[in-house]
């Protein structure tokens, strides 16, 4: 896989995967970031497992054409040991959100969560409350971004920002010529 250049005004969408509410967030990222979109895809829970995961396929595919995505960030997939099924689930909505954007010719990219927080708090255990306050710096924000799903996705949109901006374009290419 090429290293993806946000130079001139490239469009990234960030997701936070999930059954139930999948947040999502669309930044242009230029000298500076610009919020474009954000909000969350409602799944059903009645449904059963297969249903669910059409509508989520369905609704990102609609957040997908709407906008031209250069990239798409995702959360890279985490368990914990009291929850494995959760993981499960998890692993089930991260991959149609995968296949929706490899359907749709766009480029994956995977940040742990830690990453992400560390990135944009300088703290890998940051509380989301400090995480939703330096989304809301870096976009300019009236408010912190709310619900939680969709601070998340700006996040990890913003993650891929900075880990692929001209600074980190700069230490690869030092990097290189060793």
């Amino acid at each position: 896989m090429s290293n993806p250049k946000p130079h001139s005004g490239q469009i990234i969408l960030g997701l936070d995967p999930g059954l139930s509410v999948t947040g999502y967030g669309v930044i242009k990222s230029h000298h500076k970031v610009q919020l474009l979109e954000a909000g969350v895809i409602r799944i059903r829970r009645d449904q059963p497992l297969a249903s669910r995961l059409k509508e989520l396929y369905e609704g990102i595919v609609e957040v997908i054409e709407s906008y031209p995505i250069d990239f798409v960030a995702v959360e890279q997939l985490f368990s914990h040991y009291e929850r494995p099924r959760t993981a499960i689930l998890m692993g089930h909505a991260r991959g149609v959100l995968c296949l929706a954007a490899a359907n749709a010719g766009k480029s994956v990219h995977s940040y742990e969560p830690t990453k992400v927080k560390k990135l944009l708090t300088g703290n890998g255990r940051a509380p989301k409350s400090q995480m939703q306050l330096a989304i809301q710096q870096q976009l300019q924000l009236k408010e912190p971004p709310d619900p939680p799903d969709v601070a998340d996705a700006l996040a990890i949109a913003l993650c891929h920002h900075f880990a692929t901006g001209p600074v980190e374009q700069l230490l690869m290419n030092a990097r290189k010529k060793r």
